[in-house]
């Protein structure tokens, strides 16, 4: 033991002579790096070589820093890794590449390069590439940020900011205003009023799931009408084929934990969501208000549905044409890379304001709910609905127009003879007669 003992402190005592010589560096090139490490905990307990090896020496080679990956703080942290690996986060990289409007994006909003767009946050989530693994792409300094990796700073609410706001998911500013939110504002992290932490990530628990997941979508569904509705937006999203069968993309959905593919799945978030709002209300309360809002992705799912199959009734028509690189029309999965204005409004339908409909509901701010979401989510219908009328009008004048030219072009004779019903059998009929004349009179 004692020879075991002595290997392991001199190995401590290697790497704070390697980590001063890292600090003696850096305090010239990266001053600031050098201050948060500084003040947070883990440079109380570790070298800078814990992190990113021993293979850089100085200026010279610096390209051989090892840049850190989830495995590299799983050493020290196995729960919180496993946590994560079995939660949506992980799963974050993966859901955006599935995404295919995403070949249309600038590189650096897409790869690892700069992160100036969807991969900014989506790098939470595990990148398999891990030659490609660049500045911020560790995940875990998504939310305990570099160098100061403060578990302070990660429990706070405003470390969720800089992912959950904005276009399709502004959970901040639904929970910042809401009743809950100000209270927190008011007071503080006095524990009184419930932050992001509390509900999505109780006893510190890092796989940060939901009953509904991102997109709402769960099966199978017992309402028949609301399955009904939920074939529809599945089979616009590319999930389902038109005879309802899963398609490749359904594996992807599966494997990205964007959508609750069983009952018990579902349920059991549920009942953990149940139990955090207990410590504070009854659970009585608690599933009233809950399923109040599981209601509403239901009315919003009905609206919705209705847009889609308006649409699909265009392509269906031929008023649409299905560009040639998509396999399903419509898809949402598009985005704005849509090729009509009346598919934008389906996309704004689906990523904005179905979202902030029950996004709203759920993090209890009825304001948001109705007026972000509710409320243009009906106003989109009505401008798909007129949209689509005008443009089935405008394609019966275009085929009234088509045969009222082919009308003029058409011969005069032509015409006649088109007109007079059975024409062509009687000039027959005339023929054989004077033929037959003809010979009687022989």
């Amino acid at each position: 033991m004692r020879p075991l003992i002595a290997i392991l402190a001199a190995f401590l005592i290697a790497g704070v002579a390697s980590g001063s010589e890292c600090i003696d560096c850096h305090k010239a090139v990266t001053p600031g790096i050098v201050d948060q490490w500084l003040s947070g905990n883990m440079s109380k307990h570790f070298s800078c070589e814990v992190c990113h090896g021993n293979e850089h020496k100085s200026s010279n080679d610096w390209e051989k820093a090892k840049m850190p990956t989830p495995e590299t703080c799983k050493a020290c942290h196995p729960q919180q890794y496993e946590q994560y690996a079995s939660g949506k986060h992980y799963y974050a990289w993966i859901a955006m590449k599935a995404i295919p409007a995403l070949q249309h994006i600038p590189t650096p909003q897409r790869d690892l390069e700069g992160f100036k767009g969807c991969s900014g946050c989506h790098k939470i989530g595990y990148i398999e590439d891990k030659g490609a693994y660049k500045y911020g792409a560790a995940a875990c300094d998504s939310c305990h940020t570099r160098h100061k990796f403060s578990k302070e700073e990660a429990r706070k609410p405003e470390a969720c900011l800089p992912c959950h706001m904005g276009f399709d998911h502004p959970q901040y500013e639904m929970w910042s205003t809401s009743k809950h939110g100000v209270i927190y504002r008011i007071e503080g992290d006095t524990g009184r009023a419930p932050k992001c932490q509390t509900c999505h990530m109780p006893e510190g628990n890092h796989a940060v799931m939901t009953a509904w997941g991102f997109l709402a979508l769960r099966v199978p569904e017992d309402d028949e009408e609301w399955w009904k509705d939920r074939v529809t937006i599945l089979q616009a999203l590319g999930v389902l084929d038109e005879n309802g069968n899963p398609t490749e993309r359904f594996e992807i959905v599966k494997a990205g934990k964007v959508a609750r593919l069983s009952k018990e799945e579902w349920q059991a978030e549920r009942e953990r969501m149940i139990k955090v709002c207990s410590q504070c209300h009854s659970e009585n309360f608690a599933r009233e208000q809950l399923e109040a809002a599981d209601k509403m992705i239901r009315e919003a799912d009905r609206v919705f549905a209705e847009a889609i199959r308006t649409v699909k009734e265009l392509y269906d028509l031929g008023i649409l044409e299905k560009p040639e690189d998509w396999k399903y029309a419509p898809d949402l999965l598009q985005f704005y890379e849509v090729k009509t204005p009346i598919e934008e409004e389906l996309y704004l339908m689906f990523l904005e304001y179905r979202m902030r409909t029950f996004q709203g509901a759920f993090h209890m701010n009825p304001d948001y709910s109705h007026w972000y979401g509710w409320a243009p989510l009906k106003a989109s219908l009505v401008k798909i609905k007129y949209e689509a009328e005008k443009l089935k009008a405008e394609k019966l004048k275009e085929k009234t127009t088509e045969n009222t030219k082919e009308a003029k072009e058409t011969p005069e004779a032509e015409k006649e003879t088109k007109k007079t019903p059975g024409f062509g059998v009687l000039l027959s009929l005339a023929g054989i007669s004077a033929a037959y004349f003809a010979r009687r009179k022989l």
